[in-house]
């Protein structure tokens, strides 16, 4: 990883902590894969952060450009799995 995570310099050291799990954990949904419990969990955690569509958006698009991940696209497969199953890209 050569690449740094968009994060917001008002957010709190616990905020920026559970905005850099949640995009490690869609990094690992591609990779190897990861609980769907768990992403949805930092999901949920990431909204409260990111409460804002237009901000997640924003936040999202600069995490793929600098990754090649896309977060929307784990958490929409996340949604649609049965419980406890893992999510894999």
């Amino acid at each position: 990883m050569n690449y740094s995570y968009p994060i917001d310099e008002a957010w709190s050291t616990k905020e920026i902590i559970d905005v850099v799990n949640y995009y490690s954990l869609i990094e690992k949904a591609y990779e190897k894969g990861v609980l769907k419990q768990d992403l949805i969990a930092a999901y949920n955690r990431y909204k409260e952060i990111v409460p804002s569509k237009s901000e997640e958006k924003q936040l999202d698009k600069q995490f793929e450009k600098q990754s090649g991940y896309v977060p929307f696209r784990v958490i929409k497969k996340a949604k649609d799995l049965e419980n406890d199953k893992l999510v894999k890209m």
